[in-house]
């Protein structure tokens, strides 16, 4: 069974730096793409990025330059590193997969799984 858990957020003041950790069970995390997606509060969920099975990394233009997505094989487990945070990344983040091999955004929404998602503020 497919799962991921997703851990490592928080209070952060604008500016500084979190590692969002989503640990996967049921699969290994170089067989498939695993993308990260945020919710902000009223707003719909939005893609942020995406790391694919031939490890083609994918990132909207909002983050582009300032997140980095990776994978640790041994660990079973995809991070996201988020730098120069902004008041505007306070969201739920959360990883998902659909089990396919690239990073198709409609794919992931439509078909994925989901972690439990994790609360990051950012303070101005």
């Amino acid at each position: 069974q497919v799962q991921l858990a997703e851990s490592g957020g928080g209070l952060v003041s604008a500016g500084g730096s979190l590692t969002l950790s989503c640990a996967a069970s049921g699969f290994r995390v170089d067989s498939y793409a695993i993308g990260w997606f945020r919710q902000a509060p009223g707003k719909e969920r939005e893609a942020v990025s995406c790391i694919s099975r031939s490890d083609g990394n994918k990132y909207v233009d909002s983050v582009k330059g300032r997140f980095t997505i990776s994978r640790d094989n041994t660990k079973n487990t995809v991070y996201l590193q988020m730098n120069s945070l902004k008041p505007e990344d306070t969201a739920v983040y959360y990883c998902v997969t659909d089990q396919g091999f690239g990073c198709y955004w409609n794919r992931l929404v439509e078909h994925g799984s989901w972690g439990q998602g994790t609360q990051v503020t950012v303070s101005s």
